[in-house]
């Protein structure tokens, strides 16, 4: 099937602006696509016409457009999982201090849908729509692990296997092997696999029909959190998770 040309440049357009990129010039733009300035310019006038790129007035740089909130914020309010699972992200965020996220699978990555920030937290890497690996993720591999074989085996044909710490998953063998003791155990954990210095144990949360819907997880720093104690949080993550199955009309 033939893609807009036109369309698909401007999507790509939006794609450029992350957290860690909020603003750019023109010329930024147009070498990042590696088009000419003047076509650039036309496709910025257009998104900025409805609303899903900004200019600054004194800067003349580009930024996101508030149109993207708007939309982004009707896609979470049809997500029934947010409210079913947020009293219990709450209850597991401010019983161990840390911060507690609600993960969903998107294609071949992970998409955070929700997020507690606990008082103990020094994480601050996460935000709500941020995308994560499954690979080198406690909440990818709980998203993964619990799913069929052919489900699994399609996530992972031409998978990336992107290298985050000297401790990530490098290869298809290593993570089914993992994904065999996540099921064997019940939950996932990422030691320092995604991010230095940060552990996170994750839970798959099931819908009515026993399918994985989400996962849910807690974050620590290594650091700050010994083995006895994040087995604690662990356990308390089961529950919650259990809790939000049971919500969503799952029966073991």
């Amino acid at each position: 099937m033939p893609i807009i040309q036109s369309l698909d440049r401007a999507l790509k357009i939006l794609d450029l602006f992350d957290e860690y990129t909020t603003e750019l010039k023109i010329t930024e733009i147009s070498a990042r696509m590696e088009l000419h300035k003047s076509t650039v310019h036309s496709l910025l006038r257009t998104l900025q016409l409805h609303g899903y790129i900004a200019q600054d007035e004194e800067t003349g740089k580009y930024r996101l457009g508030l149109k993207l909130l708007e939309k982004g914020q009707l896609l979470l309010k049809r997500m029934d999982i947010r409210d079913v699972a947020r009293k219990h992200l709450v209850s597991l965020s401010a019983r161990t201090g840390q911060t507690v996220h609600l993960v969903i699978l998107d294609g071949k990555e992970g998409v955070y849908i929700d997020k507690v920030e606990g008082e103990k937290a020094a994480i601050r890497y996460s935000r709500i729509g941020r995308r994560v690996p499954l690979h080198s993720s406690a909440v990818g591999k709980a998203l993964l692990a619990f799913r069929r074989p052919e489900e699994i085996e399609a996530i992972l044909k031409d998978y990336t296997f992107v290298v985050q710490t000297p401790a990530t998953i490098r290869d298809k063998a290593a993570l089914l092997a993992e994904l065999e003791r996540v099921r064997r155990q019940g939950y996932a954990v990422d030691a320092q696999e995604n991010e230095p210095g940060v552990r996170c144990g994750a839970v798959p949360v099931r819908n009515h029909a026993g399918a994985v819907a989400a996962a849910i997880s807690v974050s620590t720093m290594s650091s700050a959190v010994d083995d006895i104690l994040f087995l604690e949080y662990i356990a308390q993550l089961q529950q919650e998770g259990e809790a939000v199955s049971r919500l969503l009309g799952y029966r073991p």
